[in-house]
């Protein structure tokens, strides 16, 4: 199999989780995902099917979430989720003071990401040392953040605001919603979080558990084609460059500029990801033609 899933990831599993029910579902072995997700966020969890997963690092970055961040509360894992460590009343706040310091985090930023995060530091995750009590600090690191606009605005003794978010891939919410809530002198924390756009897939065009299940009880479920998800340039080859590709050969290359494309033959058959440069095709990840 080769393809991908629009997975809408739901509540209370990890994506680690979504991965082994897929794996169950579908009777496969080879499953991976495309950008992990936390616990307590729903939405876009791109599943790559079979050998898809060799795919995943040329998907597009661009993510996009929908995050409803809570003024007035911290708590050890920067969303609802974790223990409460201040609670204070934030209820001067207005919503222009918040539009006005999210001009801060914008463009490209240093974000510190949660404690409780899969980044591994000398091969452990942070959010396992976190639970053993020992003190982590996650090394500081560049994110993208595209835009921030914001939807709605709650007015209480701990208001809330809605955002739409467009992000690079690396990007933490809740390190958003905390770095906010410190600006602001009044803490934060995430309260809500639905991704809404990754990888090229949209949340509109997701599919539920239930609905994959159902799909393929009734013999209907077809993944992902690469080429709907994938978005560099489709380069097509004639049958003998079509083979030599397939052989890992480099080919010379004039007509493109340099940089990543889907290579194709002339019956539009999949053969896999190059890179052009210097005026020749590098093979990066190379199909047989009946692994589609």
């Amino acid at each position: 199999m080769l393809g991908f899933l629009n997975l809408h990831k739901p509540p209370g599993m990890t994506s680690h989780d979504c991965v082994g029910r897929v794996r169950r579902i579908l009777g496969l072995k080879r499953v991976g995902h495309g950008g992990t997700l936390d616990p307590l966020a729903t939405g876009v969890l791109p599943i790559a099917l079979g050998s898809a997963t060799r795919l995943l690092p040329y998907l597009p970055e661009p993510k996009a979430y929908q995050a409803t961040i809570r003024f007035g509360i911290t708590t050890a894992t920067d969303d609802l989720g974790g223990e409460i460590l201040s609670q204070q009343t934030a209820g001067h706040l207005a919503k222009g003071d918040v539009e006005q310091a999210l001009v801060r985090f914008q463009g490209c930023i240093q974000q510190q990401p949660p404690a409780y995060s899969a980044i591994q530091v000398n091969g452990q995750r942070l959010y396992d040392l976190a639970r053993q009590g020992q003190p982590v600090s996650a090394p500081i690191r560049t994110v993208e953040i595209m835009a921030i606009q914001v939807l709605a605005w709650q007015s209480t003794e701990r208001p809330e605001v809605e955002v739409a978010i467009t992000c690079g891939s690396g990007t933490y919410i809740r390190s958003i919603a905390r770095d906010l809530g410190e600006y602001l002198g009044t803490g934060a924390t995430l309260a809500q979080l639905i991704r809404t756009r990754s990888c090229g897939l949209f949340l509109s065009d997701s599919l539920t558990f239930e609905a994959l299940e159902s799909q393929v009880s009734q013999g209907t479920f077809t993944p992902l084609s690469p080429s709907l998800v994938l978005k560099q340039p489709i380069l097509s080859l004639s049958p003998i460059a079509a083979q030599r590709f397939s052989w890992g050969q480099k080919l010379p290359e004039s007509d493109y500029p340099d940089g990543w494309v889907q290579v194709r033959d002339n019956c539009d058959r999949f053969l896999g990801i190059g890179e052009i440069r210097e005026g020749l095709l590098r093979p990066k990840v190379v199909y047989l033609w009946s692994e589609e």
